[in-house]
């Protein structure tokens, strides 16, 4: 996977973020300019007193050329490395090729007041800013205002703490390290950067095999048929099988291409088989990359309720490659969106305002929708790994939306479902004062305009959909949890016992 470049200004906190986002990350951190010290034996002014601006930039150049392509191997290939570069470092064209060829490059940008408070605090020296530190500053800035408005990512720090930005640069870029249920990363990449181990088996669909089983070589593959009516104990027992024919061990891994359905299926045969191997998630749903893939979650259905059996048991990476959303078609990408939009009504409000453009906006815009989704996700999950307080967030829409989505035969996906739960608890919330008025009209009409429904259909039974609820996993003894929008970006989690309530009338 690429590195990440930290780059911009003197003052804007590179070093200092760059070694919360590598700790974040559980990567290596890297100061190029401290390396650069270290190896010549003196200072950066000493350098430049000594040999000249020249002589250092070739000092600059060299570091950068080795950390950049110097082989480490791991599962992804090349390591990875989170490198903090002087403020100047990529003005020679040689140094900004290798890093565009080899990383992302997050330009920090911050207002002049605040740059100048940082050096003005800070021990080290910077030659090219020694003298009146404002004026030098500020011509400084004139003569690389072209050369930093040249990078297309741009963070400005000012009033963030480090942080905040380490985890605005893991959005941005689409990385995460999740550890709070066992140790493993979320990146959003390119599955062609992913090396399988000897030995692994891949599980599929026959729908996702016909797009993509190629994109994934050297690898053993068992094919199942595509569908949620498949997500029960017989298709488990199949996979069981198919891991002792192809003699999968302790050490082995298993890889799962395809959306929620084998995702959860992989997982849960994963983590039973001889108690427990490793697996990886390849999603390729919008569902799947912003939901199902995430939080360890594995499970199958039984007949009266979904997701009824199932396991804790986090894959060992979960790669997301926006690229094979592009297959998907129409009715399965807006199935998508229904947990993009409630993942924006969490806790994210301007992903929902992003939802409210359309689903042609969306379509241009995946690879942004993907990433601000799984953060909300990533964040709740971390918090409440086990789903014992705020992670129940989650199943916004969830236990009306279940039960729909059973009584309807599945003839409704799961996203269509979900959009009509979640409109109905927001109908339920504000007919409780937990809502302000107009939230549920809001949703409907963000959920609406990217083409899903709202309302459950007349020809389903009330007394069947009630029913289903009643078996939620999310129940007690007495009550069903609910989590019920108050407005957009915030839950609350209510213990509900009057079902017929909730649903309302249709």
């Amino acid at each position: 996977m690429p590195h990440l470049f930290l780059y911009g200004p003197p003052g804007t906190g590179k070093t200092t973020i760059g070694q919360r986002l590598a700790d974040n990350l559980r990567l290596p951190f890297i100061d190029l300019d401290r390396l650069i010290e270290s190896r010549a034996g003196m200072s950066i002014p000493q350098i430049m007193e000594r040999e000249g601006e020249t002589a250092f930039r070739d000092m600059e150049t060299a570091a950068l050329r080795e950390i950049a392509l110097a082989p480490n191997p791991s599962p992804l290939g090349r390591g990875e490395t989170v490198i903090a570069l002087g403020g100047g470092a990529l003005l020679r064209e040689e140094n900004r090729a290798i890093a565009e060829a080899s990383g992302v490059i997050i330009l920090l940008m911050a207002e002049m007041e605040t740059l100048h408070a940082r050096l003005n605090a800070d021990p080290h020296q910077r030659p090219l800013l020694a003298g009146d530190l404002r004026q030098k500053l500020t011509s400084l800035l004139a003569a690389r205002k072209e050369h930093y408005a040249s990078f297309p990512v741009r963070l400005h720090v000012d009033g963030k703490s480090a942080e905040q930005l380490a985890r605005q640069i893991q959005v941005v870029a689409g990385r995460h390290h999740l550890s709070a249920m066992g140790a493993y990363d979320v990146i959003v990449g390119q599955i062609s950067n992913l090396s399988c181990r000897p030995g692994s088996l891949l599980v599929t669909d026959e729908n996702v095999a016909k797009h993509h089983l190629d994109k994934i070589q050297g690898v053993k593959s068992i094919v199942l048929p595509a569908g949620e009516e498949h997500k029960n104990l017989e298709t488990v027992s199949r996979l069981w099988q198919a891991f002792l024919e192809n003699g999968l061990d302790r050490k082995s891994t298993v890889i799962a291409l395809g959306g929620g359905v084998i995702s959860d299926l992989t997982g849960f045969a994963a983590s039973t088989y001889m108690r427990g191997v490793d697996w990886i998630a390849l999603p390729t749903t919008l569902l799947a990359m912003v939901d199902a893939s995430l939080g360890g979650k594995t499970g199958i259905d039984l007949p009266e309720g979904k997701n009824l059996i199932g396991s804790f048991h986090p894959p060992k990476l979960v790669l997301a490659d926006p690229s094979l959303l592009l297959t998907l078609s129409d009715r399965e990408l807006r199935s998508g969106m229904a947990e993009v939009v409630k993942h924006g009504v969490i806790a994210d409000p301007e992903l929902f305002e992003m939802c409210s453009n359309g689903m042609e906006w969306v379509k241009a815009n995946l690879e942004t929708i993907v990433k601000r989704a799984m953060a909300v996700k990533i964040q709740i999950i971390e918090a409440d790994p086990y789903e014992k307080g705020v992670r129940a967030m989650l199943n916004l829409g969830h236990t009306v939306g279940h039960a729909v989505e059973l009584v309807s035969g599945f003839k409704l996906s799961h996203g269509e479902a979900i959009a009509i739960g979640m409109t109905a608890e927001a109908r339920y919330a504000e007919r409780s004062g937990i809502a302000k008025a107009g939230v549920a009209d809001t949703l409907g009409r963000v959920l609406s305009s990217l083409g899903l429904p709202i309302e459950i259909p007349k020809e389903l039974p009330r007394d069947a959909i009630l029913r289903a609820m009643r078996v939620d996993k999310k129940k007690n003894a007495h009550s069903i949890r609910f989590a019920l929008p108050a407005e957009v970006g915030r839950v609350e989690l209510v213990e509900a016992t009057d079902l017929e309530e909730v649903i309302g009338k249709w």
